[in-house]
């Protein structure tokens, strides 16, 4: 079975970096198509530096983003997490959508992970799911452990950060492009632009290729 992996972007389909206390763009759509490369681009929780993307499954077809790039690669993540990295740090606000606390970023991504996060840690994706065949089970897991360790259980309006899978490389990447994918005019006017399939959505593609 073909595995297909995400990158979502922001609307400039760019990947960003965290310099100092602002973001600024780290990697454009014309680089890494150029080069067939994804740079790890993300500093945060005090692990190091990482490419954070989205194995697409059946019961994981959400991604971060609406809009990003769809890759395959022969490269294997270090490890993969049913559910976003931030779920498991000790933020007392966990924030959805990072754009609405841009000014303050750098303090966010300063929050260190609650102790032994490394138990929803897992080195492919077989054993995640095997443990975690679905967005649901992760949720109540997650709240469970929380809750087990002194913090707040999560809202509902929380829930999407487990809806997409992190798989996380440590090193550049090699992809294979396979499409782009988003519901504005930009995404398929740039996949016309580089010869690559359009999707409004990976959940669409996922259906369309795999289902």
């Amino acid at each position: 079975m073909n595995t297909y992996f995400v990158k979502s972007f922001e609307e400039d389909f760019t990947t960003k970096m965290l310099m100092g206390k602002k973001k600024r763009s780290f990697q454009t759509l014309d680089d890494i198509l150029a080069t067939k490369t994804i740079k790890p681009n993300t500093k945060s929780f005090g692990q190091k530096k990482r490419l954070s993307t989205t194995i697409l499954h059946k019961n994981y077809t959400e991604t971060y983003r609406p809009q990003g790039i769809i890759f395959q690669t022969s490269s294997s993540p270090k490890y993969i997490l049913p559910f976003d990295l931030v779920l498991l740090s000790d933020a007392k606000e966990i924030v959805v959508h990072y754009y609405r606390i841009k000014d303050n970023l750098h303090v966010y991504y300063n929050h260190k992970l609650i102790k032994g996060f490394e138990e929803f840690i897992f080195k492919d994706i077989s054993l995640m799911l095997k443990r975690f065949n679905s967005p649901q089970s992760a949720w109540k897991a997650v709240n469970a452990f929380r809750k087990k360790n002194g913090y707040e259980l999560l809202p509902r309006s929380k829930h999407r950060l487990v809806e997409y899978n992190e798989a996380v490389f440590l090193n550049p990447v090699k992809i294979k492009p396979i499409a782009l994918f988003g519901y504005r005019k930009k995404a398929r006017t740039l996949a016309n632009k580089y010869g690559l399939r359009y999707f409004k959505s990976a959940k669409d593609f996922y259906e369309r290729t795999c289902g």
